[in-house]
């Protein structure tokens, strides 16, 4: 299981993109975890499914909330990471007006996840393999923070507990 003073595992996050920008075109974009995340300090929050309703009433909203000021601390860059398609998790920022606060990375096939071994079953829930609920913050692609919730929980992973972390660096 992934830990700090880990490296982020190496890898690629699909992000929808609803504006050309840079080197991203419109739809799908193919984001690779390591070039990505080098040089730069970036909070990341993960949860077991978009739509679901404590990640979609409390996880994202308040990653949303705090996203200046997590920048003002420092932070580049904001994602949120679900085992979900790029399209799911296009529909769930486009509803969450997460554009330009948070980025929603699908980990369609949660190789991403299981390369951190933060996997969750919840196939008894009819959801299939999943992603625990958790929060890190990476400086130059490296765990500076793990905050990993306990089964059912929302705690530790949350913005302003990110923000605290974010600022203390």
């Amino acid at each position: 299981m992934l830990k700090i003073g880990d490296q982020v595992p190496a890898g690629t996050l699909q992000e929808f993109v609803d504006v050309e920008g840079g080197a991203c075109s419109i739809g799908p974009n193919a984001v690779d975890v390591a070039a990505a995340t080098a040089g730069k300090t970036i909070a990341v929050f993960a949860l077991p499914g978009a739509f679901t309703p404590t990640c979609s009433a409390q996880h994202v909203p308040g990653y949303i909330a705090q996203a200046a000021a997590l920048k003002a601390a420092g932070v580049d860059e904001v994602w949120c990471v679900s085992v979900n398609d790029v399209f799911v998790m296009g529909a769930w920022g486009r509803d969450l007006a997460a554009a330009g606060k948070v980025r929603m990375m699908a980990d369609g096939s949660a190789d991403f996840t299981k390369a951190t071994g933060l996997t969750l079953d919840l196939a008894t829930r009819g959801m299939g393999l999943r992603s625990q609920r958790y929060s890190m913050l990476l400086v130059n692609g490296q765990v500076k923070t793990l905050n990993i919730e306990a089964a059912g929980k929302f705690e530790v992973s949350d913005a302003n507990t990110m923000l605290a972390q974010a600022a203390a660096l």
